[in-house]
């Protein structure tokens, strides 16, 4: 078997496919992106545009000309992005940026996968449910938080847990700064890796610090079923799942799942 899956790695395939970046009022721009010399591990990338029927190379490198703020708030501002396309063509876009971020940092905020670890009890991940009015109800997120000034995502994440959940932990890890809805936003964050410890005296019993307007409710759910317990939160409660949380589930229902079951094997 292991030397059948080796083979299967072994093996390069040329991808030639059309990816649809965006419809515009009177044209479609895609990008061709053809691998080639899989196996010494180097990608090429040829772009073509497709404008009016007519496929052609794209010269430009794409870039932003200036931001215009339209209106601002406390918390946020919509501005119009003029840029230029790889094409060359200069366009506008509507973009929605938060007026927090720290000039010390890339990051908006960080997200928080927090394991509950305690003796004779299941791995539980603490999640948090909370009314958003953007929503208009009420979501189940991972714990998540602005960055203070001169903070780090670490420091952050460690501040936010205790804050919404009451819990403390140890920080185990942190991803890269990432993107959480860039065709409307240059909002990002950090997920910060966090264990905690179940049988530690301070976690036996956590209190929220919550600020003024926050209401948070606290829930576990064990890691072993994180997908089922997730879909039968949703078919008793009126509330939405945060995309991360939805994709982390599903990843963790594929990384228990016996070696059987996986459709390669069973061909």
């Amino acid at each position: 078997m292991i030397t059948f899956l080796n083979a299967c790695r072994a093996r390069f395939i040329e991808v030639d496919q059309f990816l649809t970046i965006s419809t515009l009022a009177d044209q479609a721009v895609c990008t061709r992106a053809v691998v080639t010399s899989a196996k010494s591990g180097n990608l090429k990338w040829r772009k073509m545009s497709n404008e009016g029927g007519n496929l052609k190379k794209a010269t430009t490198e794409p870039h932003v000309v200036k931001e215009e703020v339209i209106a601002a708030g406390k918390w946020v501002k919509l501005e119009k992005t003029t840029y230029v396309d790889p094409s060359g063509n200069t366009r506008t876009w509507e973009t929605a940026k938060r007026t927090t971020r720290q000039a010390n940092t890339k990051a908006d905020g960080v997200g928080i996968f927090a394991l509950l670890k305690r003796t004779l009890h299941k791995d539980c991940v603490v999640m948090v449910k909370q009314f958003r009015p953007p929503m208009g109800c009420c979501t189940l997120e991972f714990p998540a938080g602005l960055i203070d000034d001169n903070e780090s995502a670490a420091t952050a994440a460690l501040r936010e847990l205790k804050e919404e959940t009451g819990y403390t932990g140890e920080v185990v890890g942190v991803t890269p700064v990432t993107c959480l809805d860039p065709g409307l936003s240059n909002c990002t964050t950090q997920i910060v890796m966090v264990n905690i410890n179940g049988d530690d005296p301070e976690n036996l019993n956590p209190t929220q610090q919550l600020g003024d307007g926050e209401f948070v409710d606290v829930i576990l759910l064990p890691l072993n079923e994180f997908q089922n317990k997730i879909d039968e939160l949703l078919q008793k409660e009126n509330i939405i799942v945060d995309s991360k949380v939805y994709i982390y589930a599903m990843g963790m229902t594929q990384a228990f799942a016996k070696p059987n079951e996986l459709p390669v094997l069973k061909q």
